[in-house]
């Protein structure tokens, strides 16, 4: 799990970042949770998602937003945090010239950043989303939602109602050929404190079913 030092907006950044053999490889970037509530790269939700694309044969990375951990610069609530993860992704693009298809994954502050994030570069094909922060953002810059991509939510989340999540999907408009999948993990709490295990199955069998058409999607914008 080799660490990379990467050179951001308001200087480094801190990140991990694993190759895959295939250079060919999708790749993946892990975007972590709210900064100002301890969110970091080895938050539990975050780490796992890394672990899984790399156990899916992605060519995947995690990073530490500004001001967390050894990524220099200061919190900005969003719009510094955004160009953070631009820079990122420019990062493993440039490692992992030849790969078929890249997508983006994130944590509830990381989800939102992600989402804006995709809404920037057309090169991102596919999405995951886990905990939406809908009680304190709008998501009505998914005008429309350019890519396909899976939102997961805790049935028994008490921070983000699990209905305004629905609600908001239910409400986001797509491009033709473009599915948004919602799926709701009945007993998980906000962090799905014992159900990271069902998160991570949820999140895999969606990237089986998912990734082939994909990989499709983005030979057509080609």
């Amino acid at each position: 799990m080799p660490e990379v030092i990467i050179n951001g907006p308001e200087g480094r950044l801190e990140a991990r970042y694993m190759p895959a053999i295939d250079p060919t490889a999708p790749i993946a970037l892990i975007l972590h949770p709210e900064p100002n509530y301890g969110g970091n790269m080895n938050n539990r939700v975050s780490f796992a998602m890394y672990k899984l694309f790399q156990a899916r044969g992605f060519s995947v990375m995690r990073f530490n937003f500004r001001g967390v951990g050894r990524s220099q610069g200061n919190y900005s609530g969003g719009e510094g945090e955004l160009s953070d993860a631009a820079t990122a992704l420019d990062w493993i693009q440039s490692q992992c010239s030849s790969a078929r298809s890249c997508w983006i994954a994130g944590f509830s502050f990381g989800a939102l950043i992600g989402m804006q994030l995709m809404m920037r570069r057309p090169e991102v094909v596919g999405f995951v989303s886990v905990t939406l922060p809908v009680h304190e953002h709008d998501f009505s810059f998914l005008a429309p939602c350019p890519s396909s991509g899976l939102i997961v939510h805790g049935g028994m989340d008490t921070v983000v109602p699990p209905d305004q999540v629905a609600s908001t999907v239910k409400k986001m408009p797509a491009q033709k050929g473009i599915k948004i999948d919602f799926r709701e993990i009945d007993d998980a709490n906000h962090f799905f404190t014992h159900h990271l295990d069902e998160l991570m199955e949820t999140i895999g069998d969606y990237l089986a079913e998912a990734e082939p058409d994909m990989i499709e999607q983005d030979e057509d914008r080609a």
